[in-house]
């Protein structure tokens, strides 16, 4: 990859006399805001070929029926991680009917899958979410990701061959625990792929949306039952052993950087009110602004849970039920075209000063972009006040207004990969970052 002061580089001095910033595009500020990797280029991106954004849209248009029918079906039958049969056979169809070539499962995951098209150079890749929540169903709006994926994808087949692309549907499950998007990266699944690109519904448009790293995790304290009137001194209680832990996590809370977080629940802590609990497990999520600051809490947390097993006598184990989510460092220049994008089609985003005031949670397409340039921005929904993961907003992800968002999504995710594939040093700088990251697998 071209560094600054390499002859090739994407400096903004060597680009300025190329074009002017697109119209519209806050290149500076997503510049500042997103890619958080050591690239010196500019953001700044040629505005796209019309004809190619107009057979885009018109591809959007003629499926959207099917598409917005796909949102709600998936949305109606909701299915936890790795468990998502009948999304994945719904989201193949329109795919399959367009002539991708599918591949599932993948990475030894059985709802995972890879719909291609296309045999250009530059490999384009589109994120499929569909698991569900447990109890309230798709109040993250993962029926709209799927949706708006296929729509996407349907759209940039039609122009795969003018623009030179390989098209890459993605169907990645378990975003909301399990984090199928690392195991399929770790496994090779985004080998080769230039761009990664996805959209997620919310309150908000946000180009440059923030997240978390994240650990997940699962204490067991293991304590020895006994008669909790008749024989209590025989016992040792792992509940107190939780209830201690907690203590001194909400005592360490005071003490937490700035965007550290933590919060769990009592999965389990006991049979019956007259056997001293001989087991107990807590399920906590720890969360940080990065991945360092993530390990950092980590080992403060771990002292917490120590302490609870020693202060009653019990033993403990630590154990990560899902692989660590990184934080998103998304790339400039698709920030820079996206927000061009769904400013065009009249959305109005958050402004990107104000867009790192709170972080949208954590997701699993962080560890994709900590390795190949993508983005993960939020499109707005009328949720009434709801916010994901409350009901209300599984409600507002079968609305009209969520209905356009499945449609505004897919032709913002196919415009920007259009965009940014239609200017030469972009497309350069992302042939050349692709050529680097194989040879660094290799």
């Amino acid at each position: 990859m071209p560094r600054s002061g390499d002859e090739r580089s994407w400096s903004r001095t060597g680009r300025s006399a190329h074009r002017a910033a697109a119209p519209g595009c806050a290149c500076a500020d997503d510049a500042g805001a997103g890619d958080a990797r050591a690239d010196d280029f500019d953001a700044q991106v040629a505005p796209a070929d019309p004809a190619l954004l107009a057979a885009a849209d018109a591809a959007v248009t003629a499926a959207e029926s099917d598409l917005i029918a796909l949102s709600h079906s998936i949305h109606a039958e909701p299915e936890l991680a790795f468990a998502e049969h009948r999304s994945v056979a719904k989201t193949l169809v329109p795919l399959r009917e367009r002539g991708f070539g599918i591949e599932t499962p993948v990475a030894d995951l059985d709802t995972a899958f890879v719909a291609t098209y296309g045999s250009g150079d530059l490999v384009v890749g589109i994120c499929a979410e569909y698991d569900a929540l447990p109890e309230i169903g798709h109040a993250c709006g993962h029926n709209i990701i799927a949706a708006a994926a296929v729509g996407a994808g349907l759209a940039l087949a039609e122009v795969a061959d003018r623009c030179g692309l390989t098209v890459k549907v993605f169907g990645t499950p378990a975003e909301e625990s399990g984090g199928g998007k690392v195991l399929m990266l770790e496994r090779g699944v985004f080998d080769g792929v230039a761009m990664v690109l996805m959209v997620h519904p919310g309150p908000l448009d946000i180009v440059g949306a923030r997240s978390l790293a994240l650990a997940d995790l699962s204490v067991s304290f293991h304590g020895r039952e006994a008669h909790a009137s008749a024989a209590p001194e025989y016992g040792r209680n792992a509940g107190d052993a939780a209830t201690v832990a907690q203590v001194a996590l909400g005592l360490l809370r005071q003490h937490l950087r700035p965007g550290q977080q933590l919060h769990g629940i009592v999965e389990s802590g006991g049979v019956a009110p007259n056997i001293v609990p001989g087991h107990a497990e807590l399920l906590y999520y720890l969360r940080a602004d990065d991945s360092a600051s993530l390990d950092d809490l980590l080992q403060r947390a771990s002292a917490c849970f120590e302490a609870g097993a020693l202060a009653t006598g019990c033993t403990h184990e630590i154990r990560a039920l899902a692989p660590t989510y990184t934080e998103l460092t998304p790339d400039s220049a698709l920030l820079c075209a996206y927000r061009e994008q769904i400013i065009g089609m009249g959305r109005m985003p958050l402004a990107p000063d104000l867009e790192a005031a709170r972080p949208l949670g954590s997701t699993d397409m962080g560890n994709v972009t900590n390795v190949i340039p993508g983005i993960h921005p939020v499109i707005g929904i009328e949720a009434n006040g709801a916010v994901t993961h409350q009901r209300e907003f599984a409600a507002a992800c079968v609305t009209p207004s969520a209905d356009l968002a499945v449609a505004d999504g897919a032709r913002a995710l196919a415009r920007t990969a259009i965009q940014v594939a239609g200017d030469q040093l972009h497309r350069d700088r992302l042939l050349e970052r692709s050529i680097q990251r194989q040879e660094e697998i290799r």
